[in-house]
């Protein structure tokens, strides 16, 4: 199991008791943006683990995959308690870069939560899953790890090219989504055992690819300053 845990860093104080005000608010939020940071990488830290899961039937990934749910979801409460404090004492683009925190923070929640049911439904069958269908939900965990490390990079460099990325990638584990659903449905094959199982599991990957879009979009708005949606598709970087 990969574990990266950099404890968020406090701002010095200054001499004055304005300073110290200033200083303490900066470090809460400098501390609230680490707190994001460290979210991707526990995110991050659960797809890989899903991954090793899904190849090995690992029980000691499985259980790094529920502490990393339970983490999300301490990361998450953490920021809901701290943001509204931090955020009425710092400038306007500190304030944006907090919200992104936010932002960050929730879609990553939902992403372990995702994770994590995949986990549950894997560990709960009765057989290991036929080759074709691990092989293709290995294949979207290790995208998915990939997508989450790129929004990590790009939150700390302020560049857009890793948001980019992502949204490629969405397309792929959308592809790959559609070929499993096909195959097992829209085929004339016999039914196959777990087919229910292994669709739902699919689907969770592709739903915490379209959260991982979400925090390509929030990049994009904290480094741009408005938000992609709004924004023709043909204008769209690709």
């Amino acid at each position: 199991m990969r574990r990266e845990n950099p404890p968020p860093g406090k701002m010095p104080r200054g001499k004055s008791q304005r300073a110290k005000v200033t200083g303490s608010r900066s470090g809460e939020a400098s501390g609230l943006t680490q707190l994001a940071l460290r979210a991707c990488l526990v995110a991050s830290d659960a797809a890989f683990n899903i991954r090793d899961f899904l190849a090995n039937a690992s029980h000691i990934a499985f259980l790094a995959v529920r502490d990393c749910e339970r983490e999300l979801d301490r990361i998450e409460q953490q920021m809901d308690q701290q943001l509204p404090g931090a955020i009425t004492q710092v400038s306007e683009p500190e304030a944006r870069e907090l919200l992104a925190c936010l932002r960050f923070s929730n879609e990553l929640e939902r992403i372990g939560d995702l994770f994590w049911s995949v986990a549950q439904r894997a560990h709960n069958l009765p057989i290991r899953l036929p080759k074709p269908d691990s092989e293709q939900l290995i294949e979207m965990t290790s995208i998915l790890e990939k997508m989450l490390h790129r929004v990590r990079e790009g939150f700390i460099q302020r560049q857009l090219d890793p948001a980019s990325y992502v949204l490629r990638a969405d397309r792929e584990i959308d592809q790959i989504y559609r070929a499993s659903f096909r195959r097992h449905v829209a085929s004339n094959q016999k039914k196959t055992p777990h087919r229910a199982d292994v669709l739902l599991m699919a689907q969770a990957l592709e739903r915490a690819g379209d959260h991982a879009t979400n925090l390509a979009e929030e990049l994009f708005r904290l480094i741009e300053g408005r938000s992609l949606r709004h924004i023709p598709k043909k204008r769209v970087k690709d």
